[in-house]
């Protein structure tokens, strides 16, 4: 069973319970998932099976989408509503969805973003919200302590939409890259406009190619396995935005034994898709190697010996 299978997470699970159970309706042990939701968040939860575990990474490096709802004026510990209330709560008037607009337009673009200290972001090789929590306990017994700040990161936000206000609470549709936390968003919305706020409630509508169309509810997947195994998006049409070449019998041989392959290992060759130079890092480098049937084989970056390929993650 090998494929990409897009789960429509419920509230309460967290990412790694959603695995869990997906492992026991489909009676399958090499299974994962390309990047967590918080257990209070809903929606698309990709999951890869068998082979496809070695794409992971490609996934989860893509952009994701979200509805977010995020209350004003109370500001909370973990920036969302399952932490302590911090600071003051804010009694006087809202601000307008004009003057909301305007203050998320520091976080449109390109940007240094804090994640939030209850995140499974590491420090000195331990979770942070494994800090955190340790931090509260000793709080709450009366001992002074500060959770360890967590590093600044680049982050992206493509649009970030108001979509409307209603009852002290703003709802935003954002798309971003990897990475983003959209708890710091809310927080930092909150400290912009000095009044506190935090996120209330969060949909993935998109992570990477995967939307909500794909997504099959967990229960259903419990309920119906054979529909589960059915909505599997196979190897050989996942990650579609990559640019395919077509491997020769002998380039297949070459890819599979993770040799480098050139123009005449390729039905046309590979001079067009890489100029020397190229990093073998750089994410729009990656391309599909597949085989005379559409197979996918390997995932290639470009070599060090300018105008071959090299095989980064073999598939068969």
């Amino acid at each position: 069973m090998d494929g990409l299978l897009v789960v429509d997470k419920p509230v309460g699970p967290t990412s790694h319970e959603v695995v869990a159970r997906v492992r026991r309706a489909l009676g399958t042990t090499r299974i994962g998932h390309t990047g967590t939701l918080d257990p209070a968040a809903t929606g698309v939860l990709p999951l890869v099976l068998g082979r496809a575990t070695r794409l992971a990474r490609f996934l989860s490096a893509g952009d994701k989408s979200y509805d977010a709802t995020i209350r004003l004026g109370v500001a909370t510990s973990t920036y969302d509503a399952e932490g302590t209330v911090v600071g003051p709560v804010h009694q006087g008037p809202l601000p307008t969805i004009d003057t909301i607009a305007g203050a998320l337009e520091a976080f449109r673009g390109t940007f240094l973003q804090t994640p939030p200290a209850f995140s499974a972001k590491k420090i000195g090789g331990r979770r942070s919200y494994r800090i955190a929590r340790t931090h509260a306990k000793a709080a709450a017994s009366g001992v002074s302590a500060d959770v360890p700040p967590l590093a600044a990161a680049s982050v992206t936000a493509r649009t970030i939409d108001v979509i409307g206000i209603e009852n002290g609470a703003v709802t935003l549709r954002v798309a971003c890259s990897a990475g983003f936390y959209v708890r710091s968003l809310a927080h930092d919305l909150g400290v912009a406009l000095g009044i506190g706020a935090h996120l209330i409630a969060l949909r993935r509508t998109r992570s990477a190619d995967a939307t909500l169309d794909d997504a099959l509810a967990l229960e259903a997947i419990e309920r119906d396995p054979d529909l589960a195994r059915r909505a599997i998006v196979p190897v050989s049409a996942m990650l579609p935005r990559l640019s395919a070449v077509r491997l020769t019998r002998d380039g297949v041989r070459r890819a599979v034994h993770g040799q480098d392959v050139g123009p005449g290992d390729t039905e046309k060759g590979v001079s067009l898709l890489f100029d020397a130079g190229d990093e073998p890092t750089s994410s729009p480098s990656f391309v599909r190697l597949v085989d005379a049937s559409g197979d996918l084989v390997a995932i290639a970056t470009p070599a060090r010996a300018s105008g071959l390929l090299h095989p980064a993650v073999v598939l068969m």
